[in-house]
Parts: structure tokens; C-alpha cells; sequence
């Protein structure tokens, strides 16, 4: 291996390093606790060798998205790849966006709650934001019937984001998190949970 090859090892190495750490205290302390100064003392390196990785807080939370965006997409497809029809394929995705939502406070923070450059919902859209809503999308768009399967998707994912981020913030009972879900999915559905239960 070349010193070339060996530094570049190196270089992403560290890259990933910082990823992991921001990640890691952001989920034990919040984001607030994320600071170029705590994350150099944490991996060991300068602030400065922290910022030739990145220009500052706003783009390690960018990178932290991002990872959590190629998260959820494989966690969206793997529930479907074991579903019974679309309906079922529907409620799986549902169900996993709350359960990865829950599970993972500071991560989905990072990719739907605090402020980033992303460019959602355009061409020039990052590959794992495209994968995430494409996993959500495919699912939902087998269910939309008659509607338009975008805005349907954005819909069901707006009623999904809004019970992730209530239902955190202790805004909604807990008892109550199956039978909004089961309510969110069935009027979803319309037509199609009614034939199910018929």
C-alpha cells in the first residue's frame, strides 16, 4: 500500500470516527453537547484536523443525517421484504418509522428536527435521502389508490413524523401509541383495512 493510499485509509478513518462520536454524544447528552471542542478532546485530534473533516457543527450533524437516513432506509425495506400484501407492507413501514424514531432520539433529530443543508426533495438531493423516501414511497405508493402516491407519501409521512415527535416530547399518552397508529394506518388505507376487516 502506497503512503498515498495509506493516508487516504487514515483520512476517512478519522472521518468516521467523528460520525461516530457526534452521534454517540449526541444520543447519551443532546445535541447541545455536540461541540467542535468536546468531539477533539473525545477522538483525540486538534480542533483544527476536526475541521479540515468539516467546517464546523452544522455539517458533522449533516453527516450524522445522512448515515441515519441510509439507516432507516435499510430498516423501511427489510420490514417490507417479509409483509403480507400492500396493506401489510404499509403498516410494517409505519410501524418501523415510529420504533426507528423512538429508538434513535438524537439520530432523527439530526435528520428531520434540526436545521441542515440537505436539499430535500430535489434532484440534487443526496443518494441516502433519496433511498429513505423511496422505501417509504414504494409501500405507500401501492396503497394510495386513486391519489397522487408524492403528496400521499409526504402526507403519511408528515402524520408519521408528527406522532414520532409528539409521542417523544410526551405531548401523547403512551397507552394510546398502538391504537393511533392502527388509526393513522386504517384511514390511510380507506377502501383497502376496510376490505381487510370485512
Amino acid at each position: 500500500m502506497s503512503i498515498q493510499e495509506r493516508r487516504g485509509r487514515e483520512r476517512a478513518e478519522r472521518h468516521q470516527l467523528i460520525i461516530r462520536t457526534a452521534r454517540e454524544l449526541a444520543e447519551s447528552e443532546g445535541w447541545e453537547a455536540v461541540t467542535t471542542r468536546r468531539l477533539a478532546e473525545r477522538i483525540e485530534y486538534s480542533q483544527p484536523v476536526l475541521y479540515s473533516h468539516f467546517a464546523g457543527k452544522d455539517a458533522i450533524v449533516a453527516a450524522v443525517a445522512l448515515e441515519g437516513f441510509a439507516e432507516l432506509a435499510a430498516e423501511l425495506r427489510a420490514v417490507t421484504r417479509g409483509a403480507a400484501g400492500p396493506a401489510g407492507a404499509f403498516r410494517a413501514v409505519a410501524g418501523r418509522y415510529l420504533a426507528f424514531a423512538a429508538a434513535n432520539p438524537a439520530l432523527y433529530d439530526a435528520m428531520f428536527v434540526l436545521a441542515t443543508d440537505l436539499p430535500f426533495g430535489r434532484p440534487d438531493s443526496p443518494a441516502p435521502l433519496k433511498e429513505a423516501f423511496a422505501a417509504l414511497a414504494g409501500p405507500v405508493a401501492e396503497v394510495a389508490g386513486a391519489e397522487d402516491p408524492e403528496p400521499f407519501t409526504e402526507a403519511v409521512w408528515a402524520a408519521l413524523h408528527g406522532l414520532a415527535t409528539l409521542a417523544r416530547s410526551g405531548r401523547l399518552r403512551p397507552d394510546h401509541a398502538e391504537p393511533r397508529l392502527a388509526l393513522l394506518v386504517d384511514r390511510m388505507l380507506g377502501d383497502e383495512a376496510a376490505a381487510e376487516r370485512g
